[in-house]
């Protein structure tokens, strides 16, 4: 007779997985995760989701066999987007795909997660493992997050207050976060290995700086927060950017990180191209009112003015000098 574990997937071990992942989560293991919050402190509550993977950084954590930080990355790329709105992260669930399980590697991603979810302040309610034999190559696997926030309707941060005369606050980033890294193994090729320690940085989360100015009184002085992800500087800023206005990026206010300049090199990429992939040592940015720019950059660590919101038609220019 012919069984499951024959075809290559293991019941038995995944549900190992299981009742190790319940220490972090008891509940975890039910057909659904049960999440109880308190709503009564927001007048109009709104529920607010997102959903993220870490992309082909994944391809290097396979090269290196190092698996201890990329999930970190991937509630990073789901909580930093769920903050943009003003929403404060509530819980978050994961998918890790794969042909066949390896229970160390496994625990590592997971434990990952945990750690970033600790850093965002959310819970880790649960998630889904797949083992799908000949889909996805032996010892390979996918992530993908999931996570659900929660924002006042009257504290909706989504840049229609943005104004000319807005200063443009950047947030320093740990490195190339989780975007780019097909070209970035374009450009650096068999020397990938060499830059593994900047490279497997995880994402800088930013949910406990951001939430510690949006619940301050200087909140409304937040006009707009952009996650710079894939597509960089340009279309990140541009998506909330009204269509009266344009951002105006001072490329020499802020050091970026030599690793940044390797792949520019390697790779021979223009700089239009490195910073709409690229966020170039920038993993944050907050349009803010002038009035309380200063108190609101002194308060966020690893935090400088990097530009300003000018007369335009929506559009972001960097400028070199």
């Amino acid at each position: 007779m012919t069984t499951y574990r024959q075809s290559g997937v293991n019941i038995d071990e995944a549900n190992k997985s299981v009742k190790w992942l319940k220490k972090f989560n008891p509940e975890i293991g039910l057909f659904s995760g049960l999440f109880q919050h308190d709503f009564k402190k927001y007048k109009n509550p709104l529920l607010v989701g997102a959903t993220d993977g870490v992309g082909t950084k994944l391809k290097l954590a396979f090269i290196l066999n190092k698996h201890d930080t990329i999930g970190i990355d991937l509630v990073a790329m789901n909580v930093n987007d769920i903050i943009c709105c003003g929403a404060r992260p509530l819980f978050f669930l994961d998918y890790f795909a794969c042909s066949k399980l390896d229970t160390n590697i496994f625990k590592n991603v997971i434990k990952g997660i945990v750690n970033g979810c600790k850093q965002a302040g959310c819970t880790l309610l649960g998630g889904e493992t797949a083992e799908m034999p000949d889909f996805y190559k032996l010892g390979e696997y996918d992530l993908a997050g999931f996570c659900v926030g929660v924002v006042d309707k009257n504290k909706v941060i989504d840049g229609r207050k943005i104004a000319p005369g807005d200063v443009i606050i950047g947030l320093k980033s740990s490195g190339p976060h989780s975007n780019g890294y097909s070209l970035i193994r374009r450009a650096l090729k068999d020397d990938i290995k060499k830059y593994a320690r900047q490279l497997l940085t995880p994402t800088t989360i930013y949910v406990k700086d951001v939430m510690s100015i949006v619940d301050s009184n200087l909140g409304s002085c937040i006009h707009g927060i952009s996650h710079i992800t894939g597509g960089g500087f340009y279309d990140n800023i541009e998506r909330f950017l009204p269509e009266y206005c344009s951002a105006k990026i001072y490329r020499d206010r802020w050091d970026v990180p030599a690793i940044f300049n390797i792949i520019q090199r390697e790779g021979n990429v223009s700089d239009h191209e490195m910073c709409r992939v690229f966020n170039m040592g920038i993993g944050m940015v907050l349009i803010v009112d002038k009035s309380g720019s200063e108190r609101i950059r002194r308060m966020m660590k690893d935090s400088v003015v990097i530009g300003q919101v000018t007369k335009g038609k929506g559009k972001v220019e960097i400028v070199s000098k």
